[in-house]
């Protein structure tokens, strides 16, 4: 009788951890919902009491969520180095870098107050790497984040002016304008014409003091005033970027040689 009766009760507890899975289900508790069913399946959940179990249902949701919505803003991000982190390589003596001010960008306070970071060493020293780290690091405090070369971004806007597009520029710039942490890569590999200076302007002038942007080169900093064709918008944009700004120098050798 014993065993049937306990039989019963089994069965009456599957039942009723099956209707509460797929009430769950039901109002879009999936991560609950499956983290439910896994202590209906293990023994050992019975000895957890009610506050421990209630626990890891309400971490499994919060869970679930949060890496769904930090995958979002990765896809939306286009970071060329998804899986950038802030690694040893930093602390390199090699590498020449101010350790206090890293450990303080690797915080994104800074983004909070819209302040920009200007990176720059030759080639192959991690600047990518580490500003895509950077951007790693925003995202998982939710802040938007978005990648993008300097070639590509003047040559698709100018793309659009070749076409009278005058909507689609609009819309590029009032999209970057709003992002949390533009980084731009690459600058300083192309001349920037009257067009270009006038672009990247815009860009710039509609984040001061809101925005933050990394501004990753090859050149130093001294040398970015060459590259503008108009010396009245070299100003302006470098009097946007430079102010408010940090600055990191990455040296030594390439990495990429290290690797092979």
């Amino acid at each position: 009788m014993n065993k049937l009766n306990s039989n019963h009760e089994r069965k009456e507890e599957e039942k009723l951890y099956e209707e509460l899975y797929e009430k769950l289900k039901i109002m879009k508790f999936s991560g609950m919902a499956e983290e439910l069913r896994k202590q209906g399946q293990n023994a050992e959940s019975t000895t957890m009491n009610f506050e421990e179990r209630f626990i890891e249902l309400v971490n499994a949701e919060w869970n679930l969520r949060y890496n769904k919505k930090f995958q979002r803003y990765l896809k939306k991000s286009e970071l060329k180095i998804p899986g950038a982190s802030f690694d040893e390589k930093l602390y390199d003596p090699e590498r020449g870098l101010n350790i206090t001010l890293i450990e303080r960008l690797n915080t994104c306070e800074w983004i909070e107050t819209g302040q920009n970071l200007l990176i720059t060493g030759m080639t192959g020293t991690g600047k990518s790497f580490y500003a895509n780290a950077l951007g790693i690091a925003a995202l998982k405090q939710f802040k938007t984040v978005r990648y993008i070369k300097a070639s590509k971004l003047l040559t698709e806007l100018d793309s659009y002016r070749q076409l009278d597009d005058k909507v689609k520029i609009l819309n590029l710039v009032e999209q970057l304008s709003k992002v949390d942490l533009l980084i731009i890569d690459d600058f300083g590999l192309m001349e920037l014409d009257i067009e270009k200076c006038r672009d990247l302007f815009e860009i710039l002038d509609g984040r001061e003091g809101r925005k933050s942007t990394i501004v990753i080169s090859q050149l130093p900093v001294k040398e970015w005033y060459d590259l503008f064709k108009d010396s009245t918008y070299a100003d302006a944009c470098l009097d946007r970027l430079l102010y408010k700004s940090y600055r990191l120098e990455f040296k030594g050798d390439s990495l990429r040689k290290k690797d092979k």
